[in-house]
């Protein structure tokens, strides 16, 4: 799918004049009824749906951050009564026939929600265990500040819709091989109001809404985990002629730790060993989310033992006070060398223990008998 911007051969900042000027000069240059070209009705359709998209400040807010993928529905040229080109079609190829829509007329919708908006947010390891307040920077739909959002220059308002006299419906007829059918659908030009902005104000295009970059602080509670969705209330974009704004929602990814690795509250990691801290016990210092912490090594510890640090694990969502355990296995490491001194207290050890077996110590292994 072409970019839509492309498609118009406007730039991404172009203004509501800009996107309707070029449309209406592409229309006529691709109009199947004037341009006989293979590929020119494709070509046109293509045109109204990049200007369908992008003269409108919701779906063009959606196509900016998502691309086509944000608009949910897959691409080709709507039913023309269903579109806002059909009104710029109309006045494009009709004018001056009577019924054409005003000079200058602007679409004008009644009160409309503002959509929401997704913004992905990747957080560190720590981050995600004890919370965090973040500063981020999302670019959505305000209220013009000009207008006060009804789209109108000032000392101005909205006229009666020239496309349907006010009454906020038109009518088409459609002739099939079945006969003539009359489709009475809202008025594309005001979208079923009656009325139309005839002096719009030049710094929305009469939209009501500009797109603006704001910075918001997110605070992110302890306890997240990759998946976890946040709500930001009405920070989405701003609603249509007073109608509410959208929210913002948050999806965090949470990236991953060198050595700790988490399974829902609970915190799981390794630590080495050698024989004699296992044999005999010992305190070491392992990390943990909270720093570095004694875990003691109960004498005769076999490899592959799990200890448990308890509270020493991920605070539980919503409730901080309650937290998981780190779950620590125990890899035991033998020597690979020995010096003399080594070997023949080992072996002193070894034959102690295999001479109540009756066994030699170098037929059974070194360490058969001390593990044994």
């Amino acid at each position: 799918m072409a970019d839509y911007y492309d498609l118009l051969g406007v730039s991404r900042d172009a203004d509501a004049d800009t996107l309707k000027r070029s449309y209406r000069r592409l229309a006529r240059q691709y109009h199947p009824d004037i341009n006989k070209d293979p590929g020119a009705e494709d070509k046109f359709k293509e045109i109204g749906r990049a200007y369908e998209v992008l003269s409108d400040p919701q779906t063009r807010s959606r196509y900016d951050q998502f691309g086509e993928a944000g608009l949910g529905g897959g691409g080709g040229m709507p039913d023309m009564g269903d579109m806002g080109g059909f009104a710029d079609l109309f006045e494009t190829f009709f004018s001056g026939f009577g019924g054409a829509p005003q000079a200058g007329g602007q679409r004008r919708r009644g009160p409309r929600q503002g959509d929401d908006l997704r913004l992905d947010l990747t957080i560190s390891f720590s981050e995600a265990i004890f919370g965090q307040e973040k500063e981020v920077q999302v670019r959505h739909l305000e209220t013009c500040n000009t207008c006060s959002g009804s789209g109108a220059k000032a000392g101005s308002g909205p006229t009666t819709c020239g496309t349907c006299g006010g009454a906020g419906q038109v009518r088409r007829a459609t002739r099939t091989p079945f006969g003539s059918f009359t489709q009475v659908a809202p008025c594309p030009t005001c979208e079923g109001t009656g009325q139309v902005i005839a002096d719009p104000c030049n710094a929305c295009g009469g939209q009501g809404l500009q797109q603006v970059r704001k910075k918001l602080r997110i605070n992110i509670p302890a306890g997240v985990d990759s998946g976890t969705r946040l709500r930001v209330a009405n920070e989405g974009n701003a609603g249509q002629r007073g109608g509410p704004a959208g929210d913002l929602y948050v999806f965090l990814t949470v990236q991953s730790h060198p050595t700790l690795r988490r399974d829902g509250i609970n915190i799981h990691s390794e630590v080495n060993v050698n024989y004699l801290q296992a044999i005999l016990g010992d305190t070491i210092e392992v990390d943990t989310v909270d720093g570095p912490t004694p875990l003691e090594i109960p004498a005769g510890t076999q490899p592959g033992a799990v200890l448990t640090l308890s509270g020493k694990g991920v605070p539980r969502l919503g409730n901080p006070v309650a937290r998981g355990n780190h779950l620590i296995s125990l890899k035991v490491q033998l020597p690979t060398k020995l010096n003399g001194e080594e070997r023949e207290l080992l072996e002193q050890l070894a034959g102690h223990h295999t001479a109540k077996g009756h066994k030699h110590p170098h037929k059974s292994g070194l360490f058969g008998g001390l593990f044994g």
